[in-house]
């Protein structure tokens, strides 16, 4: 009758893509995989700007100005980067909570 496959997949929650945050923890902006790519995305914008710098120092002989340049404008603009999504995520995560506690009370 219907206890058959179709009755067990529908008591079943439905499959999640791969890296979707699980339904209990949507919106709480903990989850792992979203930030695991920021230490690479830091290092390598330091070491492409840090390349630029020394190849424009090469080209104008200009020795470590460029390099100096470029070094601190890759870790500012990262980190500028990674302050805003953090803080965008903190925010999105405090109006769930928020939404949250406003639909239990």
């Amino acid at each position: 009758m219907t206890d058959g496959p179709e009755r067990r997949a529908a008591d079943q929650p439905s499959p999640r893509r791969v890296g979707e945050a699980a339904p209990e923890d949507s919106g709480s902006g903990s989850s792992i995989g979203a930030y695991a790519g920021l230490g690479l995305q830091f290092a390598v914008s330091i070491v492409l700007f840090v390349y630029l710098g020394q190849w424009a120092d090469r080209r104008f002989g200009t020795s470590p100005l460029f390099l100096l340049l470029g070094l601190f404008v890759g870790a500012g603009g990262t980190f500028y980067s990674m302050v805003r999504r953090l803080n965008a995520a903190q925010k999105r995560a405090d109006e769930a909570a928020r939404a949250r506690k406003e639909g239990r009370s």
